[in-house]
């Protein structure tokens, strides 16, 4: 008899979800107790996917049936709860996820942290942030859209930081459920090595449960909330196609693992622990992606999924961390320092900060512990500043729930107070051993717009909340622009920036104005331009002098979004200590070009040669003259405008076909293909930013408000001649170069 059955034969009426939860956890862990210095029994993971594919839905289930939580709430839920997970009241009215949230929780004696991440672009430094300290992550695909724009942004961030992955196909209930067709675009999209380990039993209202191939049963979720898990024989129905995947599924990890490899190629019998170790093995090494289905949503398929988890995915002491050491000499490249995360501590406490919030009693600072240990009133050090630290008090996160902790050890999640530091800081415990970690990698901003407080006696919470969010989020910029007389915030898109007015408003009472979304352009040179660039200044007393002789040239367009500086100095012509100078003057100019006010990006400088006074010469002097040869080469090169361009992905009924690609046509979209499935098409373009604004209520109103559409970042090209002159000409306008007059004319 189960303990189900005996607890429903003593009080049938009185057991409640949290009692039934966590004797539910119990039972399956085998009342195993988690020890806190045992590394293998730790498992740090992350749940990433294209908006909407049901990642705070899993996370609720997870945190349910490990019995983190007592009840389960609805993202959209009728009783205006909503998922532990999206504690933001934003997060909750719009029925997204703005803000990664962390977690942990007990599983088989395992303690897994988890991170819920954002599924819009415009959050996209979320994922990147969480995905940077994490070991092993959990890719969830639905199973009608299939991987859609944002699977492809979070799976470059995973290969990025080396992430092994589980798939998982979610909404299997959803009408049009359709895992074949997802596994093979993830082999034809994504490029993954993959294959099923476990098969449906029946789609769209007739799921019942699953198939595990390797263990061959079937496997039944009962209970009123699917918290009974019942392993059966494999239906008649479906046993050749079990053998037949189950073939596939071999095949596919002897092309990746060795060992399996020889097993199969002598025709030995493969037995459950073979394929197991063969997964886990080739997964460690992402050489083979393991493709599991369930329904969130419907309580299917979750409870695997966790066991997966432990079996397939990395504990900290399997991943390879390393620090960078810095020399004394700057010229050579910094020493890697392989990370050892024992849970004691017999060697140095180094963490990363990677996510910074302000919470109720001050800033708030998420840091991933690589190696040794850390107790409360212990000191650290930033690595970047060199401020000490003071731990006065460390906590676990669950969603904005904290849970303090008198120690971390290696391998663990936590957060601490009153820490001034910024996102990507290295803090360790010795300073002197001089090691940082690599920092996360930060996009640029797309999409800028012009912001006030409404009433002028909000300036100080408006600058407070600048403040704050800026420090949060490195992808939010604030800036004044003396040319306008105005205020800029600079995000990844419309959505982001509404966000952060809304949260203005709700969190420090200070209504704003958006001005109309700007682009961010970029200037650059389309050939390569000497410079010979003497910068003299005489005055009385000491004088200025610096002479800078070079090559400023354009960059490869895979590289037209950066700066490089090089000097190829030969000699004693430029003193070594005023290279920084002409790097900080060429750095500073390139901050506003002459050409439309636009940043440049996509330049090398090349100093070649120069010349210095033995007493006039200085810092100043040199970056003054790095400033004069790019004003030179202004003058005498041919530049252009380059403007973003967004990889867009329109999903529509087959009958609107037409008329979205006319709209993309109209809006200078290039069409890249077309997918249909039942009745449904998905169109694939590439459509530069700037003429993508108010896409989203045209195409709603053009396809009956059932037409939906993601964008994100692609690159940047060259813009049309005539975009290019409109900039032009209004940059001279507000410079006063040219008259209003001017300008009508031209137009006419």
């Amino acid at each position: 008899m189960t303990i189900f059955n005996i607890l429903k034969a003593v009080k049938p009426s009185n057991i409640q979800r949290l009692n039934l939860n966590k004797l539910t956890s119990c039972y399956m862990s085998g009342n195993a107790k988690f020890d806190p210095k045992d590394l293998s029994k730790i498992r740090n993971i992350g749940i990433s996917a294209h908006i909407d594919s049901g990642k705070t839905t899993l996370t609720e289930r997870i945190l349910f049936y490990t019995g983190r939580i007592e009840s389960m709430h609805e993202v959209r839920g009728k009783d205006n709860v909503g998922a532990t997970m999206d504690s933001m009241e934003l997060e909750r009215q719009r029925g997204i996820t703005i803000q990664s949230a962390a977690t942990y929780t007990l599983w088989k004696d395992h303690n897994i942290n988890i991170i819920d991440t954002p599924g819009h672009v415009d959050f996209t430094v979320e994922v990147e942030r969480a995905l940077r300290v994490l070991d092993g992550a959990v890719l969830v695909l639905c199973a009608v859209g299939g991987v859609q724009s944002q699977s492809l942004t979070v799976n470059r961030q995973m290969k990025r930081y080396n992430v092994p992955c589980i798939a998982f196909i979610n909404k299997l209930d959803r009408m049009g459920a359709n895992p074949k067709r997802v596994l093979s675009q993830m082999r034809s999209k994504l490029n993954h090595n993959a294959a099923f380990i476990q098969l449906p039993i029946g789609l769209e209202g007739e799921c019942q449960g699953l198939i595990d191939i390797i263990e061959q049963k079937a496997i039944y979720f009962e209970g009123n909330y699917g918290e009974e898990v019942r392993y059966d024989e494999i239906p008649q129905n479906l046993r050749s196609e079990t053998d037949e995947k189950r073939h596939e599924l071999i095949e596919h990890l002897s092309n990746a693992d060795e060992i399996l490899g020889e097993l199969y190629l002598e025709e030995k019998t493969i037995t459950e622990q073979d394929i197991k170790a063969a997964v886990r093995r080739t997964c460690l090494k992402r050489t083979f992606t393991p493709v599991m289905l369930g329904t969130a949503l419907k309580n299917k398929g979750v409870q695997p999924l966790l066991n997966a988890v432990l079996d397939y995915l990395p504990s900290p002491d399997e991943v390879d961390n390393f620090a960078f050491k810095q020399t004394i000499n700057e010229d050579q490249e910094a020493e890697k320092v392989l990370l050892k995360p024992d849970r004691s501590n017999s060697h140095p406490f180094v963490a990363l900060a990677f996510k910074l919030e302000a919470g109720r009693f001050g800033q708030l600072t998420y840091m991933r512990c690589y190696q040794g240990m850390l107790k409360k009133g212990d000191t650290i050090f930033n690595a970047r500043t060199q401020r000490k630290v003071r731990i006065a008090r460390l906590v676990r996160m669950h969603s904005n729930q904290m849970e303090d902790v008198n120690e971390v050890y290696a391998g663990d999640i936590f957060a601490l107070f009153g820490v001034d530091c910024a996102s990507g800081d290295t803090f360790v415990t010795e300073p002197k051993h001089n090691i940082s970690l690599e920092s996360i990698f930060v996009p640029e901003p797309v999409v800028s717009m012009a912001i006030y407080p409404a009433n002028n006696k909000d300036r100080d919470n408006f600058s407070k909340a600048i403040a704050r969010f800026t420090k949060e989020d490195p992808t939010f910029h604030f800036n004044f622009d003396s040319d306008n007389k105005e205020t800029i915030v600079s995000g990844m898109g419309e959505l982001h920036l509404e966000i952060y007015a809304q949260r203005m408003e709700r969190e420090y009472n200070c209504p704003v104005v958006l001005g109309k979304p700007k682009v961010a352009f970029r200037e650059t040179l389309v050939s390569p331009v000497e410079f010979d660039y003497l910068h003299k200044k005489q005055s009385g007393g000491q004088g200025q002098f610096g002479r800078v002789t070079g090559l400023l040239e354009p960059l490869p367009p895979h590289k037209n979004t950066m700066l490089e500086f090089v000097d190829e100095t030969v000699g004693t012509n430029i003193p070594k200590q005023y290279i920084p100078g002409i790097r900080k003057g060429f750095l500073a100019m390139a901050e506003k070009g002459l050409l439309a006010g636009q940043k440049l990006s996509g330049l090398k400088f090349r100093l070649l040669d120069g010349a210095h006074h033995i007493v006039d010469s200085s810092e100043l002097a040199f970056f003054q003259a790095a400033q004069g040869a790019v004003r030179d080469a202004f003058e005498h090169g041919l530049w252009q405008i380059l403007e973003p361009i967004m990889a867009v992905e329109v999903n529509a009924p087959d009958e609107f076909q037409g008329a979205v690609m006319a709209q993309l046509n109209k809006r200078h979209g290039i069409i890249t293909g077309v997918e249909g499935i039942e009745g449904w098409f998905t169109l694939y373009a590439e459509v530069p930013l700037n003429e993508m604004f108010g896409y989203a209520g045209e195409l709603r109103s053009s396809t009956q408000g059932k037409g939906e559409f993601t964008m994100e970042y692609s690159r940047y090209i060259p813009c049309l001649p005539e975009v290019q002159e409109k900039l032009v000409m209004e940059y001279q306008k507000v410079t006063g170069q040219v008259s209003e007059k001017d300008v009508k004319k031209k137009r006419n």
